[in-house]
C-alpha cells in the first residue's frame, strides 16, 4: 500500500471534519491537495472562476448549515484573492476553513516568484493563521485549525507549501476526535440574578435582537410576554425575530423603519439579545442597558452596559423566564405598538401610490412582487447597497426563509456567490439573488459557475446603472454624484448567450409573470429588471446632524422606501391592543 502523502492527510481531515466540497480555482501549488480530492469519496472540487466567490460561497454554506465549510487557493495572487470573502465569513460567525496554498518551502523569505506572506495577511480575519512547514506538524496543526473554526464560530487559514503537500505523512500520527459542533454556554447565577433584579425593577423593558436569537423565536416571544415588552430587531436579527411576532416595533439602524428607535430610547431598561449592532448612534445613552452575547469581546464595544452577561441567548432566557416576575401593565408595550403601525402606514401612503403602473419599474415593486411569488423557504442572498433596503423592508420571514447578505462586512458583490454556496447545500431548494447592477458585475464572471455546474439559482437583477447606495452617501454628503453611472448591458442576453435563462422586464405588469417563468424554469436564470434610479427619497425636514450621521430614527430616516407585508403583521398587532 502506497504511503499516504500529506495532501491526502490534509483531506482525510476535512471529510472527517464534515467538508463536502472544497471551493477553489486550481493551480500550480494547490495541484496536490486538489488531485487528493479528486480521489477522496465524500468530498467534492467546486471549480470557480474567482477565488473571491469561493470564500463567499463557503460562508454562505457554514450559515446555512451550521458545518464547516471550506474554499482554497493558490500561492500569491490565487489566496489573496480569498481575503474579502474571509472577512465576511469570519465577521458573519460563519466557520470556515482557508487553505492558502504556498510557494515552495525552500524559496519562502527569497522573493520568489508569487511569493506573499500568508501566515500575516490573513491574520486579522482569522481566530489561527498558521503554516504547515513539515510533514511532522500534520494532523495535529489541521487538526487545531479546524476547531479553533467551529468552536470560535469563524475562519481558520492554513497555509501549506505545495512541495510539503507532495511529501509522505508521518507514519504515526495522532488522530484524536474533531469538535464539529458548539456547546450552549449558560450564564453564571450572579449575572442571571442581577438581570433578574434589574427586570423586576424596570417598568418599561424594550428587548433589541440581533442574530444570536437565531433558534430562540419561542423564548423571546414567552419573555416579551411575561414582561409586556416591545421588541425590536437589528438587520440580522430580522430573519429570526420579526414573524409571529405580536411585540414588533420594526428595525433600528441605517435601514430601519417603525417605532424600533424610539423603543430603544422611551423605555428604562434596554435588553440587547444576541446583537453586536455596530451603530451606537442608534442606541441610547441615557437608560439602563444590560446585554447578553455568546460572545464575551462583544459585550459592551458599542454602548456603555449595566449589566453584561455572557451566555447564549435561548439559555439564559430558559433562566429567566420563570423568575422574572410577570407584568400586567401593557401601557408602554401598547403605546409602541400603536406608533409603529402609525409610522408603517405613513410610508406606505407615501411610497406606494401607483408603482404598478410607472416605469422606470420602482424597485419597492419589485422586491414586494417577489415576496409574494418566491417559495415559503427560499433562501435570499442580498448584495450591499439598495438592495439590502429593499430586502429589509419587503423580504417577509417565517421562519423557514433564510436571508444571508453581507450585513457585518459590507461588501460588495456577495450575492451570486453565496447564492453558489447556499444551492449548493441543497439543489432541491429556491435558492434567489436580490444582485444589484453594480454588485453582479463585479463577480459576473461567476455566473458562468451556475451554468457550468447546472445550479438551479434565480438572479433577481434590480438595474438601476448605477450605485445607488454611493449616490445617497454624497447627497446627505452635499456632493455631487460623480463616478457612479454604469453603462450596462443587456443582462439577459448575457444570460441566455451565456446557456442560462434570461429575460428583461421594462413594465411593471410583466413582472410577476417573469419571476414566475424564471423560477419554474429547471436552471441557472437571471431576470433583468430595469428599475428606477432616482427610488430615492429624503424627508423634508433634515437637520445638520442627520446628514451627517445619516439618520437616527423611523422619523428621521434618510432611506425611506415601503415596507411590504410588515403593515399587515403591524395592523393584525394592533388588534391585541385592549381599546379604552
Amino acid at each position: 500500500m502506497a504511503k499516504q502523502k500529506v495532501a491526502e492527510q490534509f483531506v482525510d481531515i476535512l471529510v472527517r471534519a464534515g467538508v463536502q466540497r472544497l471551493y477553489g480555482v486550481v493551480g500550480d501549488s494547490l495541484n496536490p491537495v486538489v488531485d487528493a480530492v479528486r480521489r477522496t469519496s465524500g468530498i467534492e472540487w467546486i471549480q470557480v472562476r474567482h477565488e473571491e466567490t469561493a470564500a463567499f460561497a463557503a460562508g454562505a454554506e457554514a450559515q446555512l448549515t451550521g458545518r464547516l465549510a471550506a474554499c482554497a487557493g493558490s500561492c500569491g495572487p490565487g489566496n489573496l484573492h480569498l481575503i474579502n470573502g474571509l472577512y465576511d465569513a469570519h465577521r458573519s460567525m460563519a466557520p470556515v476553513l482557508a487553505l492558502a496554498s504556498h510557494i515552495p518551502s525552500s524559496e519562502i523569505g527569497l522573493g520568489y516568484f508569487q511569493e506573499t506572506h500568508p501566515e500575516l495577511l490573513f491574520r486579522e480575519c482569522s481566530h489561527y493563521c498558521e503554516m504547515i512547514s513539515s510533514p511532522q506538524q500534520m494532523p495535529r496543526l489541521l487538526q487545531t485549525a479546524v476547531q479553533h473554526a467551529v468552536g470560535r464560530s469563524g475562519v481558520s487559514v492554513v497555509t501549506l507549501p505545495g512541495d510539503v503537500a507532495d511529501r509522505p505523512a508521518p507514519e504515526r500520527t495522532i488522530e484524536h476526535a474533531l469538535v464539529t459542533s458548539r456547546p450552549t454556554v449558560r450564564p453564571g447565577d450572579t449575572e442571571i440574578d442581577k438581570l433578574v433584579a434589574m427586570i423586576d425593577e424596570a417598568d418599561r423593558v424594550t428587548l433589541f435582537c440581533g442574530s444570536g436569537t437565531a433558534g430562540a423565536h419561542a423564548e423571546v416571544m414567552q419573555f416579551a410576554e411575561r414582561i409586556k415588552s416591545p421588541v425590536g430587531h437589528a438587520l440580522r436579527g430580522k430573519e429570526w425575530i420579526q414573524y409571529d411576532n405580536p411585540y414588533d416595533v420594526g428595525m433600528s439602524g441605517l435601514l430601519g423603519y417603525g417605532a424600533a428607535y424610539e423603543a430603544t430610547h422611551a423605555c428604562d431598561l434596554l435588553i440587547l439579545l444576541g446583537t453586536d449592532f455596530p451603530y451606537n448612534a442608534f442606541l441610547p445613552d441615557d437608560v439602563k442597558i444590560a446585554q447578553v452575547d455568546v460572545r464575551p469581546e462583544h459585550l459592551g464595544r458599542r454602548s456603555k452596559l449595566d449589566l453584561a452577561v455572557w451566555g447564549d441567548v435561548r439559555e439564559t432566557l430558559r433562566c429567566l423566564i420563570p423568575r422574572v416576575r410577570p407584568k400586567t401593565d401593557r401601557r408602554f408595550l401598547d403605546r409602541m405598538l400603536k406608533k409603529h403601525a402609525e409610522a408603517l402606514e405613513g410610508v406606505v401612503k407615501a411610497y406606494t401610490r401607483k408603482v404598478e403602473k410607472r416605469t422606470p419599474i420602482h424597485p419597492e415593486y419589485v422586491a414586494s412582487v417577489l415576496d409574494e411569488v418566491a417559495d415559503d423557504d427560499a433562501v435570499f442572498t442580498v448584495d450591499t447597497g439598495m438592495c439590502n433596503v429593499w430586502a429589509a423592508r419587503y423580504i417577509s420571514p417565517n421562519g423557514r426563509r433564510r436571508i444571508i447578505g453581507s450585513f457585518t462586512h459590507g461588501s460588495m458583490a456577495n450575492a451570486l456567490p453565496q447564492a453558489i454556496g447556499a444551492q449548493f447545500t441543497d439543489r432541491g431548494r429556491q435558492v434567489v439573488s436580490m444582485s444589484g447592477d453594480g454588485g453582479f458585475t463585479m463577480l459576473m464572471g461567476d455566473f458562468l459557475t451556475l451554468v457550468q455546474y447546472d445550479l438551479p439559482v434565480k438572479i433577481v437583477l434590480f438595474n438601476n446603472s448605477s450605485l445607488s447606495m454611493v449616490e445617497l452617501e454624497m447627497m446627505v454628503g452635499g456632493l455631487p454624484s460623480f463616478g457612479t453611472s454604469n453603462h450596462n448591458p443587456d443582462f439577459a442576453a448575457v444570460a441566455r448567450a451565456a446557456g442560462a435563462y434570461g429575460v428583461r422586464v421594462e413594465k411593471p405588469k410583466h413582472l410577476a409573470g417573469a419571476l414566475r417563468d424564471a423560477f419554474r424554469h429547471k436552471g441557472p436564470a437571471l431576470v433583468d429588471v430595469v428599475t428606477d434610479p432616482n427610488a430615492l427619497s429624503i424627508p423634508p425636514k433634515i437637520s445638520a446632524e442627520m446628514v451627517t450621521g445619516f439618520a437616527l430614527s423611523a422619523s428621521k430616516v434618510v432611506l425611506d422606501g415601503g415596507v411590504g407585508r410588515m403593515l399587515q403583521m403591524a395592523r393584525s398587532n394592533l388588534r391585541n391592543v385592549p381599546r379604552p
